[in-house]
């Protein structure tokens, strides 16, 4: 398949707000405040920058750059003195005005994240992503895996679940309609599901006898699908750093790990901090996809995964990844396909990586389907 890249950059911004089409009663009709976090991707040029200084491997940075030029107007606001009506997803509908007029191309993505379990992805189409994230405890097993895998004994986790909805509100700044799907009405869909499995253990629940992350997905797409139709998929994460995404049909599933390295970056001009010997934490989540196995309940063992990458993983960790990546370039755009070339071969199921050097700063390199997994 055609491989997409696409810049990410992510910038916060502080404000207070009220949704006057909400019911008197309601809470975010009163006026309230959010520690908001703007997001945004785009398939950016080579050498690309608002600010005429763009350098091949400079472009996050300039994205980044970008989009905090973009949200400052709304940093410590009030938000009803910039829309009528101040959710999310006219937020985005902002932000994505504000980049489309700074001259920002390519922007596939414009997100808006106001608490940690909730926000909007905003599609280039004008389709708005709303996202809610849920949380149970739970203990299962996996009765299928092999004798001597550490799934198959009796164990827990702080299951995250996320149930993202999608909906075309109509364009404009502020769209046709004021807002669609109240976050509250995510959270009653999802009250008596939760009520069954906190607390609980899964294998004793119909239908989880087998309770893999995919399997766990597809039991909760059979059950919010037919009361809530816009519902587009289902994400669960297992662990803070492994998880599955369901949309009725595909499962994609990710690993995440995190490295950290140094680096120059030798093509940056002349007195640019860049070029200095510096270095970051990163955080890299490789999407693989592949056929559920019917046996076993899942697509692809993610410790296997983490068994199969850690050559690569062990040439990044503490590393120079300048000297590593050669003429490829140790920026996220280089870095990522780097990692693609060699480890392609010992995990074919692999068709995205998101790489990040700063938090929700870096890039996306997929040759797969771009859904589902939108920035969350």
């Amino acid at each position: 398949m055609t491989e997409h890249l696409f810049h990410i950059a992510a910038a916060p911004f502080e404000a207070a707000l009220r949704v006057p089409v909400l019911s008197a009663g309601h809470r975010a009709a009163r006026l309230h405040g959010h520690s908001y976090r703007a997001r945004v991707r785009a398939a950016l040029p080579a050498g690309w920058s608002t600010h005429g200084d763009g350098f091949a491997g400079g472009e996050t940075d300039a994205l980044q750059a970008a989009l905090a030029d973009a949200v400052a107007p709304l940093d410590y606001a009030d938000l009803n003195a910039h829309l009528p009506v101040p959710t999310d997803e006219n937020l985005a509908r902002l932000v994505r005005a504000r980049l489309d007029a700074a001259g920002v191309p390519g922007v596939a993505t414009v997100g808006i994240r106001s608490t940690t379990e909730t926000g909007v992805d905003l599609a280039a189409d004008g389709h708005a992503h709303l996202w809610h994230r849920m949380r149970f405890e739970a203990a299962h097993r996996l009765p299928q895996v092999p004798d001597g895998h550490p799934c198959g004994r009796m164990h827990g986790h702080g299951f995250e679940v996320i149930l993202h909805l999608d909906q075309d509100l109509g364009g404009g700044a502020t769209g046709a309609a004021d807002m669609g799907v109240d976050f509250d009405a995510i959270a009653a869909l999802w009250a008596p599901l939760h009520a069954e499995l906190d607390h609980a253990c899964l294998n004793d629940i119909p239908g989880l006898e087998n309770p893999t992350s995919e399997l766990l997905c597809q039991w909760l797409w059979a059950r919010l699908k037919p009361q809530e139709p816009a519902l587009s998929w289902v994400t669960v994460y297992e662990t803070a750093t492994a998880g599955c995404h369901f949309d009725g049909v595909h499962y994609r599933i990710w690993k995440e790990l995190r490295f950290e390295s140094a680096l120059r970056l030798a093509q940056a001009p002349d007195g640019d901090r860049r070029r200095r010997l510096h270095g970051h934490s990163y955080l890299l989540r490789l999407h693989l996809s592949a056929p559920l196995d019917d046996v076993l309940g899942w697509t692809v063992d993610y410790g296997d995964v983490k068994a199969l990458f850690k050559p690569v993983y062990g040439r990044l960790d503490h590393h120079r990844l300048d000297a590593l990546t050669g003429p490829a370039g140790a920026d996220p755009a280089g870095l990522a396909r780097w990692i693609r070339e060699r480890a392609a071969g010992d995990l074919p199921w692999l068709e995205r990586i998101d790489l990040q050097q700063t938090p929700g700063c870096g890039v996306v390199l997929c040759w797969g389907a771009l859904g589902p997994a939108l920035p969350a």
